[in-house]
């Protein structure tokens, strides 16, 4: 075997330079827009696009379920409700205190019914500390409106009336008012009239007049102020209420997040229901992702029905495309109105919680929140209204701190770079099962007796552990094991219950975190996502009957030189050979393909070690032709591109033949950073092909942006090698 040598380190990363932020003080109007660039932060955030949703939890609670669980359980994310000071109503005709005060915003101070700002800081900063995002429910349609008691005030205190608001300061001139701009007198009679849906009152909230560049600064003002204390994104309410050109505007006075310094994350409420195609979701993706309620109807309908139709889900009338939506199964509106399943539908809605972070539906959520008889009932609160500490049991549902929830989160956060779901099976109309890739396999049995079948698994021949009843320890698993053999698995699916594996829990290899619904673990799984480059090896091989194709390599991820604890990859069709593997980011490696032969007879492929350097953060492709089956023909295409990119940021090659990704960028190829700002990686191409290409950034939240230009284009020579250095356009 060739003599392996280490490559030189590549960058770990590129950051921006910032100026200091300083922390804000607790005035209520907040400059919209400043010259500094806030500093950014040395915090490592888990590298995952699951969201819990910690509906009226207080911020006390949020902290400690950061700390405690939701880090540690690999959560991306966690949302938490307004946060701005809200109207406060003792003694309201729907009870005292109901749930629906923290959307009658009174001023932009951060006293609420969840706790003042100096807890709310203290909060960012201790998600931040597990890795956890911060996404803020933003009211910026309106403010509390002309419906409430005389006297009523705020939480801090603070006065109002319904068009003034002066510790803000809003006054008459900056809200839609009859006569003005709403056609009507001041109600929404046809929600289709989009005139009237954006410019009249939202149930009497007094609705902002957005149009204006002073409405717009103040609310602007309020987000960033929420920004510079670290806030990462928004779940923004009521946008439909708000003209797309209006919220395009707030949205482009916001800073860029602390830790991250990328745009805020954006998840817009679009309630469903409206004929007009300006008023449906998909037509407000230019500002961000939007929630989808037609997912969320169709999933209950699936799990009170058969859960095989979810085979149909790519037919279903969704809102958006799936790179457009936050995903959920239910939302405090949703619940209350029984269009959704909630956590009174028990196992079905486990279950469904189950298959909404397997499925690779947008970006999934796990809502928690307290228990209710009646929809306008208060959180538990004291006498003021001030919402107590989250107590898991009768007042408070705890579904994201579960064992088979946060066993599904690494599920979710494994499958991640596998956007397609494999061999959707269907045993009856109850019990189902499916796989991503190579990376996961679940099964779903929503039925009231155990199910065993021989489910398709995607994965590579071997032992692991089911991660909803369990997971990987150094000892073994702690729930039950599932054996694959020849890619396939028999598995018995407990009654109303679910089997889940991945690749990053095997038994006696990564640990996944297996902390119970009341244990508080004293650290996290040993392999984090954000530690981790999900790296795509593919390769054209022709092996002889009874071998399969590995890839081995330096690492011990790659069984460190051993060919006998290399990683197995699942044949694609074609002649393709496929497996993804989580390497260590910012790490030379060389590796070489192998055959093996059911009795252990190896044999490498030709030629020098294949090398590459895993970038500091996204995922990587390696594409190539096993070489040694036959004289190869096959054109080693080197690429070098100058681009300079933001932290997060990756970039690729794609074109038009198959190894360049057929013109997908979901396929593209990986380029390396190792001599950055140059980008490099070399693929195997045809012999005298036309080819032609060009390069793409891709951001950390998915989203692609391509070079301006012409397609750049070449053709390959008989053999040999080809070179190409360009220069980002």
């Amino acid at each position: 075997m060739e003599s392996v040598r280490p490559h030189p380190r590549g960058r770990a990363g590129r950051l921006l330079l910032a100026a200091a932020l300083v922390a804000a003080g607790g005035a209520a109007v907040v400059a919209a827009a400043t010259t500094a660039t806030p500093a950014r932060a040395a915090t490592v955030l888990n590298d995952s696009e699951v969201t819990a949703n910690l509906w009226e939890w207080n911020w006390t609670s949020v902290a400690a379920a950061c700390t405690d669980h939701l880090g540690p359980a690999g959560y991306g994310a966690v949302q938490v409700a307004p946060p701005q000071e809200s109207v406060s109503l003792p003694n309201s005709p729907d009870g005292v205190h109901p749930w629906y005060e923290v959307y009658q915003p009174v001023s932009y101070k951060l006293d609420s019914r969840f706790g003042n700002r100096q807890q709310f800081a203290a909060m960012v900063t201790a998600c931040h500390a597990a890795g956890v995002r911060v996404y803020v429910d933003a009211v910026v349609n309106h403010m509390a409106g002309t419906n409430n008691p005389a006297g009523t005030r705020g939480y801090a205190g603070t006065e109002f009336t319904g068009y003034s608001y002066p510790a803000v300061p809003y006054g008459s001139g900056d809200f839609h008012r009859p006569g003005d701009n709403c056609p009507t007198g001041g109600g929404i009679s046809d929600w289709n009239n989009e005139a009237q849906v954006t410019s009249c009152e939202l149930l009497s909230l007094s609705d902002l007049y957005t149009e204006k560049d002073a409405v717009r600064t103040r609310i602007a003002g309020y987000l960033n102020d929420l920004i510079g204390l670290g806030v990462d994104g928004f779940r923004v309410d009521a946008v439909k209420h708000v003209k797309k050109d209006d919220f395009a505007a707030i949205l482009g006075k916001l800073d860029d997040t602390v830790v991250e310094g990328r745009r805020p994350y954006v998840a817009q409420e679009i309630f469903d229901g409206a004929s007009n195609p300006a008023l449906q979701a998909r037509a407000y993706v230019g500002n961000g992702d939007v929630l989808d309620f037609g997912y969320a109807k169709g999933i209950r309908s699936a799990f009170l029905g058969s859960i095989s139709t979810l085979a149909n889900v790519p037919n279903w009338n969704l809102d958006a495309p799936s790179a457009n939506v936050f995903a959920m199964v239910t939302n405090h509106d949703l619940e209350r109105d029984g269009v959704v399943l909630s956590y009174k539908d028990g196992a079905d809605y486990v279950l469904a919680n189950y298959f909404a972070l397997a499925y690779p539906h947008g970006k999934p959520s796990v809502y928690d929140s307290f228990t209710w008889s009646n929809r306008n009932q208060s959180p538990p609160s004291d006498s003021s209204g001030r919402v107590t500490d989250t107590v898991c049991g009768a007042a408070w549902n705890c579904l994201t701190r579960s064992a088979g929830i946060r066993g599904m989160v690494g599920w979710a956060n494994a499958a991640r770079p596998v956007k397609s779901v494999s061999d959707f099976t269907t045993v009856n109309d109850n019990v189902i099962g499916f796989h991503r890739g190579d990376r996961a396999w679940i099964g779903i049995n929503d039925s009231g007796s155990a199910a065993t079948a021989t489910f398709a698994t995607g994965l590579a021949d071997g032992r692991y552990c089911d991660v909803i009843a369990g997971g990987a320890t150094a000892a073994g698993c702690t729930g039950a094991t599932v054996t694959v053999s020849g890619g396939r698995a028999a598995v018995t699916i407990p009654a109303n219950g679910a089997v889940a594996v991945h690749v990053n829990a095997r038994p006696g290899a990564n640990p996944s975190p297996t902390a119970s619904a009341t244990a508080s673990p004293t650290a996290g799984p040993t392999t984090s996502p954000s530690d981790r480059v999900a790296t795509t090896f593919t390769v054209s091989a022709t092996p002889a009957a009874g071998q399969d194709v590995y890839v081995v390599g330096s690492v011990p991820e790659l069984g460190s030189w051993t060919p006998a604890n290399g990683v197995r990859l699942a044949a694609q069709g074609g002649g393709a050979y496929r497996a993804t593997v989580d390497l260590p980011r910012s790490t030379a490696v060389e590796f070489k393909h192998v055959k093996i032969t059911s009795a252990g007879v190896v044999t490498w492929e030709s030629g020098a070690n294949r090398s590459f350097t895993t970038p500091a953060a996204g995922t990587y492709a390696v594409t190539g032709t096993f070489r040694g089956d036959t004289v190869s023909t096959a054109v080693a295409t080197s690429f070098a591109v100058t681009a300079t990119t933001t932290y997060g940021q990756n970039v690729f090659v794609v074109g038009n033949v198959a190894a360049l990704g057929g013109w997908n960028p979901a396929n593209a190829v990986a380029l390396s950073p190792a001599t950055y700002p140059i980008w490099r990686a070399t693929v195997d191409l045809p012999p005298n092909t036309a080819v032609e290409y060009k390069y793409v950034r891709k951001n950390p939240d998915g989203t692609v942006t391509w070079e301006s230009g012409a397609n750049r284009t070449f053709t390959t020579p008989a053999g040999g090698t080809r070179s190409n250095t360009d220069t980002w356009r």
